[in-house]
């Protein structure tokens, strides 16, 4: 198996990306006993789920996982880890607890203490003052509205309050009642669709990364009821149908490995997987 070295050290000693992938797979773990203990439906999206379908396990050269779960879903898992979360090994953020939380990422991030990493990502970067752990991104799903047109003009809409916001927290402030602003209409899009009946779920609106005009949207009956499937050395959930999922959130060729050049690991600048690591 290739080797794809993330760091080396000054002692020499090098962190490569199974390293990374080894400890994200005990937090995957460690997750699914919380989800599983309090019945708290979630699944892999994004090249996690892809990992799974393709490999098995991670993309050998993936050093990120993702998770995602209903709204209601999330509610639930946040009060959890609230209150029953191992506090000597994990700590989380979200715009519900940390005013200075990036509403336009994942809504949590699930961290590793006594771990470091330094993502790629300069403009959205971290701003909680409680630490840069090595993370699984929980991503919220939601109900998306059925008429494309409506869903077009909110997602356009959302990319606008994009902008604005960062433009403004890149100057060193943060637009905490903006953002609050932003949050309320994303759930509200997402309340008003699951009102009129909508068959459609995927990504909530706070994501706009991808084209207005091809957003991450699949049925909700291509996702539930979920199914355990292996993951290296255990069994974690992903959709119903998967190739929904993966064919809305990778590509419709997502079975086929990407260019050799492109094979590399994305995500991560800098890494420290203990506090004695150089």
């Amino acid at each position: 198996m290739k080797e794809y070295i993330l760091k080396t050290n000054s002692d020499g000693s090098k962190i490569t990306v199974h390293d990374v992938q080894m400890v994200l797979l005990e937090m995957l773990k460690d997750i699914d006993k919380i989800c599983q203990k309090h019945d708290i439906p979630y699944f892999l999206v994004g090249g996690s789920c892809l990992g799974a379908v393709r490999h098995e396990g991670f993309i050998p050269w993936d050093d990120d996982a993702d998770i995602g779960m209903l709204y209601e879903d999330y509610l639930r898992f946040l009060d959890v880890v609230k209150t029953e979360l191992d506090t000597e090994n994990y700590y989380f953020q979200t715009f519900d607890t940390h005013k200075e939380y990036n509403v336009f990422i994942p809504a949590m991030k699930f961290r590793k203490r006594g771990t470091y990493v330094k993502e790629a990502n300069t403009l959205l970067r971290n701003r909680c003052k409680d630490g840069d752990g090595l993370f699984i991104d929980v991503f919220i799903i939601d109900y998306i509205d059925e008429r494309k047109w409506v869903d077009v003009l909110c997602r356009l809409k959302a990319t606008l309050y994009l902008v604005v916001v960062t433009l403004i927290e890149n100057l060193g402030i943060n637009p905490y009642r903006l953002k609050k602003r932003f949050v309320r209409f994303v759930r509200r899009y997402s309340r008003k669709s699951r009102e009129r009946g909508s068959s459609l779920i995927g990504f909530d609106l706070s994501w706009v990364f991808n084209s207005p005009f091809h957003p991450v949207v699949y049925k909700k009956d291509d996702i539930y009821p979920l199914q355990y499937h292996k993951f290296v050395d255990t069994q974690l959930p992903i959709p119903r149908v998967p190739k929904s999922l993966l064919d809305a959130e990778v590509s419709v060729n997502h079975m086929s490995y990407p260019p050799e050049k492109m094979q590399h690991p994305k995500h991560i600048v800098d890494v420290n997987l203990t506090s004695e690591e150089a």
